[in-house]
């Protein structure tokens, strides 16, 4: 494997030497002035390709800004946008801020009850959406949604019927906007969270929030003004926004997006556009090195591809490195504090397979007991992290948003930590399956079981049980025209010296797994399923590691 070689030149202004007092905008207008013919951002959408500079960009900002003053919004308004990865997203976040208003970025797969939910929870003035994305009216449901949400007034439909289409009632020059006083302390996004727990909350962020999260990415991993970063991950997920739309920004460089993930054109676009970093969950890697793998179209400008929301099987990261030949750099994140761990730019192959990452700069993480007392090395703990990359607080829900005495916010999260600070999730606090008194470490098992050839994708969730408390329940995807069953998984496991009691119990073959559409494997909806199979599984009173698939 090629050695990888880091032009120290364009080595990013190290946080501490930034102006505090910078916002996203004072980046954007600093770009605008500089570079206004440089290109700000690509959208592929639909198979048609349309490109914007900076100068372009601005001239949208303003005139949707202006629209937006004109319809009544101005400071602490909410935005609320449901758009697929468009320019027309970016476009819109530049002119809340610009107006004071605030960003709150929704999933394009979100439908009339979740939404209608969520845009009364964040009382959202505006709504913006597309006519039709992947075959589904989003127009006809944003007029149910104007009269369900009481406090809903404006709906705005890129390509939509005449009187509310985005392209006729935002980008047409209006009055002009002077720039609202937004500084770092201002709330300027609503994030609700991904639903892999099934109870989505609302994340709230200030400017200082999120710029610091991109300003401490940018001095670990030397990024420029020359980088150009591809995203096919959701701009409402809070990894695809700050890497899309708040990192390109404060760099001055150029974001490509995808609407539609199809990894074969993605690799293409990779080659096109010169793409030199990214970032994805274990699909999105998955997906593009079977692509490399299978065609031998290595991106050749694509120097890092960040790792982030879903546990990254051990076997594929080796196998990424070796074709993708770029930085794999694992990390880790949650909407309430986006990146806070990531893995140095000069990692070992060991902390980049069997890690994700260090505390970035400014930030700090620790693994401790349910006492909230560090335990050992090494050790199993709940991860707790603290620093300026921290959400304010939970929309509605302070109840849920106190910190642990000295700042530490408990993420939910089980992790390991060595001694070089390099943290390892190991599942989440809800994940853990207690069987016999006994803590399983299930993660620890799909890693394994990610190994078997016949395995594609795998899951380990409770299920309950009378007189174990829980047993283990394992769902599996399967490559294609491969078998596996109860038995031949045992065996596997016994092959790789896995603990009798940490064998599954039962076994489920499934199409697909439920994940959020960034990765996440839904696991809620697997004990859920967990739990309808376990009134019919018989077991042995004395054996506690078998059942009837």
């Amino acid at each position: 494997m090629r050695e990888m070689q880091i032009d120290d030149t364009k080595s990013s202004v190290p946080v501490s030497d930034r102006d505090a007092d910078q916002t996203l905008l004072d980046f954007f207008d600093k770009a605008v002035t500089q570079m206004p013919n440089k290109v700000a951002v690509i959208t592929y959408a639909s198979g048609n390709r349309t490109s914007l500079t900076y100068a372009e960009i601005a001239a949208h900002v303003d005139a949707i800004a202006g629209n937006l003053l004109a319809m009544g919004l101005g400071r602490g308004s909410v935005v609320s946008y449901q758009l697929p990865n468009w320019w027309q997203a970016i476009a819109l976040h530049l002119a809340a801020l610009k107006i004071g208003a605030v960003s709150n970025p929704l999933m394009p797969f979100l439908r009339e009850r979740d939404l209608q939910f969520m845009l009364s929870l964040a009382e959202t003035d505006l709504f913006v959406a597309p006519a039709v994305f992947r075959g589904f009216d989003h127009q006809q449901m944003a007029r149910r949604l104007l009269v369900a949400v009481p406090t809903l007034k404006h709906i705005r439909i890129v390509g939509g019927d005449p009187g509310i289409a985005f392209e006729e009632m935002l980008l047409e020059p209006s009055c002009t906007a002077s720039r609202a006083h937004v500084g770092r302390e201002d709330i300027v996004q609503y994030l609700f969270t991904s639903g892999t727990t099934g109870e989505p909350k609302c994340v709230i962020h200030t400017s200082r929030s999120l710029l610091t999260m991109m300003e401490q990415t940018a001095e670990s991993l030397h990024l420029s003004d020359g980088e150009v970063v591809f995203m096919a991950m959701p701009l409402s997920h809070q990894g695809g926004f700050i890497t899309a739309i708040v990192l390109p920004i404060m760099l001055g460089a150029t974001t490509v997006l995808q609407d539609r993930w199809q990894p074969l054109e993605a690799v293409r676009i990779f080659t096109a556009e010169r793409v030199t970093m990214t970032l994805g969950a274990t699909p999105f890697l998955s997906d593009i090195t079977d692509v490399v793998e299978e065609t031998g179209e290595r991106p050749a400008d694509l120097r890092i591809f960040i790792t982030s929301g879903a546990a990254i099987p051990r076997n594929l990261i080796r196998r990424a490195k070796v074709a993708l030949r770029c930085h794999l750099i694992p990390s880790w994140g949650m909407s309430e504090c986006g990146f806070s761990t990531m893995a140095k730019i000069d990692s070992t192959d060991e902390k980049i397979c069997a890690t994700d990452g260090c505390a970035l700069p400014l930030m700090e993480v620790r693994v401790v007991d349910d006492q909230s007392l560090a335990v050992p090395l090494e050790s199993e703990g709940r991860l707790q992290v603290r620093g300026p990359n921290l959400f304010s607080s939970y929309l509605k829900r302070p109840e849920l948003s106190a910190l642990e005495p000295g700042g530490w916010f408990d993420t939910g999260d089980l992790a390991r930590m060595d001694g070089d600070g390099y943290i390892r999730i190991t599942g989440r606090t809800k994940d853990i399956v207690i069987r016999g008194g006994e803590n399983i470490p299930v993660v620890e098992i799909e890693q394994v079981m990610y190994r078997h050839p016949s395995v594609l994708e795998f899951a380990v969730v409770g299920m309950p049980d009378e007189r174990l408390g829980e047993r283990l329940c394992a769902f599996a995807v399967l490559r294609p025209n491969c078998t596996l069953n109860l038995a031949e998984m045992t065996r596997y496991l016994a092959d790789e010296s896995m603990a009798k009691s940490y064998w599954p119990e039962h076994l489920v073959c499934v199409e697909a797994m439920p994940r959020t559409q960034t990765g996440k494997i839904q696991k809620f909806i697997l004990r859920d399923q967990a739990k309808l199979i376990a009134p019919n599984v018989s077991v042995r009173k004395n054996d506690d590691t078998k059942t009837n698939q």
